[in-house]
């Protein structure tokens, strides 16, 4: 492969993420329905028309930003349990990981919470799919520091941690900078801990 089909292979893959984080941070701010293809590629640079040549439509672009996520978060997880001995580090460790994701990615959380039902049928299937794998991770986990719960208990703890931090980076996130991040995220983790073992 030459230096040239490389360099435009890795242009187009840098202008595919732009368009995606882009288009999650205008869709966090304005939900969905209030922006268009222009504000996109407005934003990234080119012209509304030209965003066709990266993705379908606005609801396929929407599709990619929420499947690629859920793709990263089950792949993120499952190498989280794969390289860590015993459930407890195991557990400590996917707290650490899913603090971090919502920190980094808190517009695309607000934009999963409140546009999911703008999703095609077959990206929200997919999601939800994802979701349903992401959250068997973390009972895997959770059943053996509680043999004594079942699946669908442990599946509540698992829920109820989601939420609280999933929540806390963008309520919190006009109020910190980023030195302030290690704070919040040994608070979080020091949290989700407490509820999941209680």
């Amino acid at each position: 492969m030459t230096n040239g089909v490389t360099d435009r292979n890795r242009a187009k893959a840098d202008r595919h993420a732009a368009i995606l984080q882009q288009a999650a941070a205008l869709f966090a701010e304005r939900g969905f329905s209030g922006v268009s293809l222009e504000d996109i590629g407005g934003a990234v640079g080119i012209s509304g028309p030209a965003l066709y040549r990266h993705f379908a439509g606005k609801q396929a672009l929407l599709g990619a930003i929420l499947v690629e996520v859920s793709e990263r978060l089950l792949a993120g997880g499952r190498t989280v349990v794969s390289t860590h001995e015993g459930a407890d580090a195991q557990l400590d460790a996917l707290i650490q990981f899913h603090v971090a994701f919502a920190l980094r990615d808190a517009d695309v959380i607000r934009v999963q919470d409140r546009d999911m039902a703008s999703l095609s049928d077959e990206d929200r299937h997919t999601v939800r799919r994802l979701q349903r794998e992401y959250v068997e991770v973390w009972i895997g986990i959770l059943s053996a520091l509680h043999p004594h719960r079942d699946d669908d208990e442990l599946r509540v703890r698992a829920h109820a941690c989601f939420g609280l931090i999933n929540s806390t980076p963008h309520t919190v996130r006009v109020a910190r900078s980023r030195s302030a991040d290690p704070d919040v995220r040994g608070i979080l983790h020091s949290m989700a801990r407490a509820a999941l073992t209680a």
